[in-house]
């Protein structure tokens, strides 16, 4: 069964806080970019309009809650 569009929103939007967070640890990411600018540029067109701060940001606390415990 093929991923609806918010499936690949949330897969995305995962890969792409991990992505950020590496290119952060290694001082390799452009001055001043944010992890909601650096989403919003690997996010593809066909999807973007599942695409929202509440989203990013629900994903991001559970991605630093599942790593912290």
């Amino acid at each position: 069964m093929p991923l609806n569009d918010k499936e690949k929103m949330i897969a995305i939007i995962s890969n792409g806080i991990a992505v950020f967070s590496l290119l952060q640890e290694r001082d390799e990411l452009p001055k001043n970019t944010t992890m909601y600018d650096f989403i919003l540029k690997v996010v593809p067109e066909d999807i973007k309009s599942e695409l929202n701060v509440d989203l990013i940001d629900e994903i991001f606390q559970y991605v630093i809650s599942t790593h912290s415990s």
